[in-house]
């Protein structure tokens, strides 16, 4: 490729990483940045202007060139390099356990107990009442089986870690029952069947989508039976001509013909979400109750706690899966322990786990309260710019998220956003570029906040950021 006399001159202009990196010993921003990160952003920024040149981009003339612009350049690029990748961000968007927001928010006590126990020593696997080795399972058990019912517990990383854990234990080259209505795919591609083929188990399904009966199971069973699966369909739901079999009755012919059963609760929840207005979801001491031998479900969920697989059941069950050498590929880390037992521990009243969950207290919040929210912000969001800035209160709907509650509808009470001269895409963009970054959701070409996922300091960070777009606008 030819290059044009003005190209060759700029590419001669164009400096060395060591003539950059002596400017630099007058620039305070940079003395108390590594050295390393200072020339691999000189390197990569120059590299840049040398693409860009060669490319003809008109955008570059002498003056982006200059020592001054070069630095500028390079500082930006610093910046970024030593900013962290996972950062705080503002849900705005209704949507209470959101998967690609980081889920559940910890209790205030949680996050407290995690940053006590991460800086000190602690008894995760040291009995102190023997004097020697213990297991880590011991100081999350307790609890949940007082929480549960069950007379055994354990803890692993996620609630597909779990059922991975145990049909390897109870099911390995042995046929496992379940309905072809609970077939489900739990997120990002990982699937039931898929689940239980890595754990060496054997698929038999019965039924159809939408209709199972106990006789289904039955007419299934024989010696080679290890176990009666029954996967709650947490993600979704099937109306209409439908019939599946229950818990109870599962446990009754598993206790017929001497087989496990267990049930994968998906979300799990220790409250009963119909006295809160919601629409009803199985809890973990109905399954318990029921006579299940073993129940999996996840921490950081409608539970509200840190990301976890949780199992528990009757102990001769449990015994043999804490034996299983996944076990200790699958086994929680100290602060999970840490923030998971506070969370279980304020189940033991429930009015209290209401209030200091912020997974609960965000599914249960009165109308009145997000509406006094919307409104606030709204007033403040006037004092900037009456004029430009576009704000309706319109009634709309939040969800559980998570894969959890699919049929249900929050009211809410929304903020509608549109600013003058700017599209509802732009402003979004605007705010996910905020720091930290503001999520929310477009619809009618307008920008829209739902407050229900909103925590107190967010206002003010949200009103900042309206008050920068404008001014840039």
């Amino acid at each position: 490729m030819k290059l044009s006399e003005n190209q060759q001159k700029m590419l001669q202009t164009l400096p060395g990483v060591d003539y950059v990196l002596e400017l630099f010993k007058t620039v305070p921003f940079f003395e108390n940045i590594p050295k390393t990160v200072i020339v691999n952003s000189i390197r990569k920024t120059l590299e840049s202007r040398r693409k860009s040149i060669l490319a003809a981009d008109l955008s570059i003339d002498e003056d982006s060139l200059s020592d001054d612009r070069i630095i500028e350049l390079v500082e930006t690029a610093v910046k970024k390099a030593m900013a962290l990748n996972l950062r705080h961000l503002v849900n705005a968007t209704g949507v209470v356990v959101h998967t690609n927001l980081g889920r559940s928010l910890l209790p205030t006590e949680a996050i407290e107990n995690i940053a006590f126990i991460a800086g000190r020593y602690s008894n995760l696997e040291y009995d102190l009442d023997a004097g020697k080795r213990g297991s880590r399972y011991s100081n999350i058990e307790d609890i949940l089986c007082e929480i549960s019912g069950a007379q055994a517990a354990m803890v692993v990383n996620n609630n597909a870690g779990a059922v991975l854990l145990c049909l390897d234990t109870t099911s390995r080259d042995r046929e496992v029952i379940i309905s072809r209505g609970e077939l489900v795919e739990i997120g990002g591609s990982f699937r039931v069947p898929d689940v239980m083929a890595k754990s060496g188990s054997i698929l038999k399904e019965v039924g159809t989508t939408n209709r199972t009966h106990l006789k289904d199971y039955e007419n299934a069973m024989n010696e080679n039976t290890a176990l009666l699966l029954k996967v709650h369909r947490s993600n979704y739901s099937v109306i209409g001509f439908t019939a599946e079999v229950s818990l109870k009755e599962l446990v009754e012919l598993g206790n017929q013909h001497d087989t496990l059963v267990m049930e994968d609760l998906g979300s799990g929840t220790f409250i009963d979400f119909l006295k809160y207005g919601l629409v009803k979801e199985p809890t973990v001491q109905e399954s318990v109750a029921a006579g299940a031998d073993v129940v999996t479900f996840s921490g950081d969920k409608l539970l509200g706690g840190p990301q976890a697989g949780i199992i528990v059941g009757k102990k001769h069950v449990l015994d043999q899966i804490k034996k299983n050498p996944l076990a200790r590929a699958l086994r929680i880390d100290k602060l999970t322990l840490a923030a998971l037992e506070v969370t279980v521990r304020l189940y033991r009243d429930e009015a209290i786990a209401v209030r200091r969950i912020p997974t609960l207290r965000m599914l249960t919040m009165n109308i009145k309260e997000i509406e006094q929210r919307a409104s606030k912000l709204m007033e403040n969001l006037k004092k900037i710019d009456a004029f430009r800035l576009r704000l309706d209160l319109i009634e709309h709907s939040s969800k559980a998220g998570g894969g959890a509650l699919p049929l249900l509808e929050l009211p809410s009470k929304c903020l509608r956003i549109q600013i003058e001269g700017l599209s509802a895409n732009t402003l979004e963009k605007n705010m996910r570029k905020n720091s930290p970054p503001i999520i929310g959701r477009i619809e009618d070409n307008a920008f829209i906040i739902d407050p229900r996922t909103l925590q107190d300091d967010d206002l003010p960070i949200i009103e900042s950021a309206f008050e920068n777009v404008l001014k840039r606008a």
